[in-house]
């Protein structure tokens, strides 16, 4: 395949307006087209998904000129699992990015393998304005865990829908506040408050790393008031990210790591849409380089 001939979509979120969704787009165009590579940006919306007659359409149009491989910044994950259906190669992979979307089925698919994770328990389900009358549950949960104690609900982003638990008063009031979502409880890391490193992984290689600290917040996200560091990573730091990637199925993905009590690593989350405008400010690694790279390899390789 010739590169000249070569085109992509990028899509993500249209009803996510903060500058940084297409900040990012924008930042994998630019690898694509230093590359190249015919590229448009999409939002999820302006993918019509169709079946018509018992066929997958998108637009209303059957023949629609498809490209050769679509960068999937969304969890629409209907729409991404349309396009493949469609014969379109999606990165990362539809099924690795439902992995991660979803922080319970992330969780118990790394400890499946072995892998360091705070002590979880993973809620049952409850439906909205509904509650479970059987107390001993919750006080099994408060007594294995402690306080301070972490919920998080298993969809979110940028530390958002993440909450510190201090005591049992708050604990009911999140609890009564989640009726009807998905959510878990873990232990919380106190060796870990407020700091964290990001590694981007791009085909099995720590390609960038970050130490992100807060003097105000448990969380070390930057969207909450982290800062960030250059960080040289240790060689288990990078052994874990590594493993995180090959076993959720990513491509390229942001591993978060904490620090346990000895330093430790444990995984915090596997990203598997990770935003690439803060590693590169304070790294100065175009991250995007890397996966368009990767990607152009990967065709040849399944051309073979």
């Amino acid at each position: 395949m010739s590169r000249n001939q070569i085109s992509c979509w990028i899509v993500y979120n249209g009803s996510l307006t903060s500058p940084k969704f297409i900040d990012q787009a924008e930042m994998i165009k630019m690898s694509a087209e230093k590359r190249n590579i015919s590229c448009t940006i999409y939002k999820n919306h302006e993918l019509i998904m169709e079946i018509i007659d018992g066929n997958l359409t998108l637009n209303g149009e059957s023949q629609i000129k498809k490209p050769d491989f679509v960068i999937f910044l969304d969890k629409d994950l209907l729409l991404g699992k349309q396009l493949e259906k469609l014969g379109i190669p999606v990165y990362n992979p539809i099924s690795a990015i439902e992995r991660c979307d979803n922080k319970a089925v992330m969780y118990q698919t790394l400890a499946n393998h072995g892998l360091p994770i705070p002590e979880t328990i993973i809620a049952p389900k409850v439906y909205k304005g509904f509650e479970l009358k059987d107390r001993s549950y919750y006080d099994y949960v408060m007594k294995r865990l402690g306080f301070p104690m972490i919920i998080k609900e298993v969809h979110g982003s940028f530390g958002m829908k993440v909450y510190l638990i201090n005591n049992e008063r708050e604990f009911f009031e999140k609890v009564d506040e989640l009726s009807g979502i998905s959510y878990l409880f873990q232990k919380f890391i106190d060796t870990s408050f407020g700091r964290d490193i990001r590694i981007n992984v791009v085909n099995d290689k720590a390609v960038a790393t970050m130490y992100r600290k807060s003097e105000t917040d448990f969380r070390a996200n930057v969207t909450n008031g982290g800062k960030m560091y250059t960080y040289e990573p240790t060689d288990a730091q990078i052994e874990l990210a590594v493993k995180c990637s090959q076993i959720m199925g990513t491509y390229f993905s942001g591993i978060d790591i904490l620090f346990g009590e000895n330093e430790e690593p444990i995984i915090c989350e596997v990203n598997s849409n990770a935003h690439l405008r803060n590693i590169y400010d304070c790294t100065g690694v175009w991250v995007a380089d890397y996966m368009i790279d990767f990607v152009l390899d990967h065709l040849q390789v399944g051309e073979k």
